[in-house]
Order: structure tokens, then sequence, then C-alpha cells
């Protein structure tokens, strides 16, 4: 199932120090966002939903944990993950 995008074109204009947009590149390609426009993307979801901000690291290790715990079968279907987490 996927998720239905919206392009909106909000037509403004911003003022900002002339360091900042190479700042912004900077930032968004040392920490893995694929474009600038995502790394402004999850920034406002941030603002918006108070989600905290997971680092490319902390996914990378969370994708680990998913392999080996899939490899060595520690559980058997999403429910029970939760479960074992405490969630449901």
């Amino acid at each position: 199932m996927g998720i239905m995008n919206t392009q909106i074109n909000l037509k403004i204009n911003l003022r900002m120090p002339q360091t900042l947009p190479t700042s912004v590149k900077s930032y968004s390609d040392e920490h893995g966002y694929g474009s600038v426009q995502d790394f402004i993307k999850e920034t406002v979801r941030e603002k918006l939903f108070d989600e905290p901000e997971i680092s490319k690291d902390e996914l990378n290790l969370v994708k680990k944990l998913v392999a080996v715990s899939e490899k060595k079968k520690l559980y058997g279907t999403e429910e029970e993950l939760f479960n074992k987490l405490g969630r449901t």
C-alpha cells in the first residue's frame, strides 16, 4: 500500500544568510538525506508532529537487529515482536 503525496506550491520567497543554503545542503548530505527537499520535509514533520529524529547510524542498527531477529527466528509475527517489545 503506497502513500499518496501531494505537491504544493507555496509561492514564497525566503530571505536568509548566504551561508544557510550551503549549510543545509552539507547537513542533508552528511546525514543521509536524498535531497535538500527530503531534509526540509523531515524538518517540517518534526516541528509539526514532534517526531524524534533517528540518525543514519540508529536506522542501520535497527535494520541489523531486524535481520538478526529474522535469521534466528526470534519472533514469528509482527504482533509477537511488538508484544515482546511491550507494545500492542
